[in-house]
């Protein structure tokens, strides 16, 4: 990375009518990054992106993007800037050449054939290329998105979600590609719903109604979290949690998987305190013990609690 700023937002603001999408959001994007946009439905991540890639007029603050202020600068930042919608956007009646061949000379790219050439078979589709795109799977619809995306070679790519409803292994191969793109220089600017693909960021954006909750790297998130983390797993569930949010010291208690994870304020004692108290109640303990904080702990902690909703 090189420090160049080539994304940046100040004050954000994007409403549809009276409601608030994106609220007062500041965001800068040097070169080379990975970033990751997190958080639930409704968070504001699309709206960012689609303001980002002067789709979308904000309704205060400024974007620009490779020195461009996105909204006025729209028509000619979108030949050196990507946008993977979420929503598969091609033409279901063309084939995957065409669809290439469309956004090539749409774009104006010259030598578009041989780029064409390179770039599905770098995604896996020459295979495929007769074939028409309503008729592929939803993780080659997504890799013909991709291809086309890339045809202008864009310094800055955007992606909306791009393996949602993708398979495992395909989810995988995407991204590979994501990374080796990145390795050639390319800036990625993504929203993602799955939180392994978070950790795989150089910084995460964590949103919540609109808002930046944190700001970070993956490794680094979860200490925003207070407290520590004491995985439990004890019978009969219902009893355990009524125990465990009674007992002090205890800041929340959560569900996870057959576990519960169960934030408290100090570690130290926390472990032979909480056997203790759910032995006490007549629960079967089978573990407690003090786990490193996740990325997801942190996600649901901070945009659960009561500070967030009272910042939102």
């Amino acid at each position: 990375m090189t420090g160049e700023t080539v994304l940046s937002a100040r004050g954000l603001g994007v409403r549809y009518g009276s409601t608030p999408a994106v609220v007062g959001l500041d965001l800068a994007v040097t070169r080379g990054e990975v970033v990751g946009l997190i958080g639930p439905d409704g968070a504001g991540k699309t709206s960012t992106l689609r303001a980002c890639a002067g789709l979308l007029r904000p309704s205060r603050g400024e974007v620009r993007v490779l020195g461009e202020e996105a909204w006025a600068n729209r028509r000619a930042l979108h030949r050196r800037l990507g946008y993977l919608a979420q929503r598969f956007a091609l033409y279901g009646d063309l084939t995957v050449d065409e669809n290439v061949q469309f956004f090539a000379l749409l774009l104006g790219v010259a030598g578009w054939r041989a780029r064409r050439e390179m770039l599905l078979d770098r995604v896996g589709l020459t295979p495929f290329r007769a074939r028409q795109a309503d008729r592929l799977s939803g993780g080659m619809k997504q890799k013909l998105a991709l291809a086309c995306s890339l045809m202008h070679s864009p310094e800055v790519l955007l992606l909306d979600e791009p393996t949602t409803g993708v398979d495992p292994v395909t989810r995988r191969e995407f991204w590979r590609l994501l990374a080796d793109l990145v390795a050639e220089g390319l800036t990625l600017v993504l929203a993602t719903p799955y939180l392994d693909e978070a950790e795989r960021c150089s910084r995460v954006v964590l949103m919540h109604e609109g808002r930046v909750l944190a700001d970070a790297a993956p490794r680094d998130i979860p200490a925003l979290l207070p407290g520590a983390i004491v995985e439990v797993a004890a019978e009969p569930r219902t009893a355990v949690a009524a125990a465990l949010e009674r007992l002090e010291g205890v800041i929340d208690v959560r569900p996870f998987a057959a576990h519960f994870h169960v934030r408290v304020r100090a570690a130290a004692g926390a472990e032979a305190a909480i056997r203790a108290a759910l032995e006490g109640a007549g629960a079967a303990v089978t573990e407690a013990r003090v786990i490193p904080t996740t990325l997801e702990d942190a996600f649901l902690h901070l945009t659960t609690s009561p500070a967030a909703t009272e910042a939102a």
